[in-house]
């Protein structure tokens, strides 16, 4: 399998993953290059698989964040008149 559809793959695997199991994982990704516990392939693959984590989470971060903004609360403080629903592909 050659690089691209490694990355591709294990994007796809991200699909079914939640934010918080994205981070853990990647938390524990960086926790093992810093001890220098893994060979030199593994630390690669480890950095590879870090890098689509981190997308994944800044992208879930974002669709949150734009979720929040539709959000519309009045001055008072009260509950919001109005939400628009959320559609990740605008």
């Amino acid at each position: 399998m050659n690089e691209t559809s490694g990355a591709q793959a294990g994007a796809a695997n991200l699909d079914a993953i939640s934010f918080e199991e994205a981070l853990r994982e990647l938390e524990g990704i960086v926790a093992s290059l810093e001890r220098g516990d893994v060979s030199l392939d593994d630390a690669i693959a480890a950095f590879e698989r870090g890098t689509v984590l981190k997308t994944h989470c800044q992208a879930r971060l974002e669709e949150a964040r734009m979720k929040v903004e539709q959000i519309r609360l009045p001055a008072d403080g009260g509950a919001p008149e109005s939400a628009t629903p959320f559609s990740a592909d605008e």
